[in-house]
């Protein structure tokens, strides 16, 4: 089992930003495998390091982090888990570049190359039963596109781009702070690594390459979905750089509770009042389940809170994976707000033959006592 991130770290939970970020580098300079030749342990305590960082640094990531820890990273597809070394130096060059000043040795690519599209989240509010037998859902969803003028060049027809001067095409430029070189996008092409002359630029784009559209999509939710799981439709998140592949955008589902059902997981429970007859007699009633009604025979002597289960009733497993749930019904005994005179002195004689008439007092009885 991974260690907790913010141990790892050694932040606290409601650790901002800047200190998240503060304490990673501390710890990547401190493990460095260039920095530990003898310590084997060092290249495994800087992959820890930088996936504890690729986590809590991303909000999204770290929201998810928070709520269900790192079984629901891996539910939602996210794996922070680096492999390679040079994997780390490339997704966080930004940051380090050639840490220590040692240079790279070959651990790091010179450029990023075309950036894939970011992913977008989309929040899905669905009613009870909608979530526990699945439903298709219209949503609309706004994002980038490539222009369709430029096609996402960004240039006008016949234009040509040049090399960018100021980091020679690789897109990046390398700042020093003392020992530590901290490799950054180039300023001047925004990490593209090219240059376009102004008067090139696609006008319905503005050079960009990208225009606003709006989408709308048909979700197929599948049964038994619950709150805070992710639906990833892939390739319709925002698009990325030309010859890269767009973002993802990911479907989180929030469901409304219900008004008589109680879920946990896929399981689910009902509380049915009953009438005290039938609790002492017992008889056959119907009760509710999210499939329908189902029969429910109530043995003689049912005491109030009594749970009976009904298996295989309750919600069903995503994707079909196994059995559903069960279903579980609370019997209380149904007390009524108001009786007649005749049901008033039938219950009484009846406490009289249990033996209780010592405790059911008369009418006024209180107030007699304590006026």
């Amino acid at each position: 089992m991974p260690r907790d991130y913010y141990e790892v770290l050694g932040v606290a939970r409601d650790a901002d930003e800047k200190a998240i970020k503060k304490a990673y580098r501390k710890a990547a300079m401190k493990y460095h495998p260039d920095r530990n030749p003898d310590d084997p342990d060092a290249e495994s305590k800087f992959k820890e390091a930088a996936e504890a960082y690729e986590v809590l640094s991303d909000e999204g990531k770290r929201r998810i982090y928070d709520q269900y820890g790192h079984q629901g990273l891996k539910g939602r597809g996210i794996d922070p888990n680096f492999t390679d070394m040079g994997d780390i130096f490339s997704a966080f060059s930004d940051m380090f570049g050639d840490i220590f000043g040692m240079g790279g040795g070959g651990r790091r690519r010179a450029s990023r190359g075309p950036r894939p599209g970011a992913d977008l989240e989309y929040p899905l509010r669905l009613d009870f039963m909608e979530a526990a037998h699945g439903v298709q859902k219209e949503i609309t969803v706004h994002r980038h596109t490539h222009c369709d003028t430029c096609t996402g060049s960004g240039l006008k027809s016949g234009a040509s781009e040049s090399t960018c001067q100021t980091c020679g095409g690789a897109g990046q430029v390398v700042q020093a702070q003392g020992f530590l070189r901290i490799r950054t996008h180039c300023p001047a092409c925004r990490g593209t690594g090219r240059h376009v002359d102004p008067t090139d630029r696609c006008d319905d784009c503005s050079g960009s390459g990208r225009q606003r559209a709006t989408e709308d999509l048909t979700v197929t939710i599948p049964a038994g979905v619950d709150r805070g799981m992710q639906l990833r439709l892939v390739g319709k998140g925002e698009v990325g750089d030309p010859g890269a592949p767009p973002g993802n955008l990911f479907v989180t589902i929030d469901v409304e509770p219900h008004s008589l059902f109680k879920r946990e997981g896929v399981e689910t429970l009902v509380t049915i009042p009953v009438p005290y007859p039938l609790m002492v007699l017992g008889g056959d009633i119907t009760v509710p389940t999210v499939h329908g009604e189902e029969k429910l025979a109530v043995p003689k002597g049912t005491e109030s809170g009594k749970v009976f289960t009904l298996r295989g009733k309750g919600i069903p497993r995503v994707n079909g994976r196994g059995p559903n749930g069960d279903h579980h019904v609370q019997l209380v005994v149904e007390v009524p707000t108001s009786i007649s005179g005749r049901e008033e002195e039938l219950l009484r004689e009846l406490a009289e033959l249990q033996g209780a008439e010592g405790s059911v007092q008369e009418p006024g009885f209180w107030k007699k006592l304590f006026g």
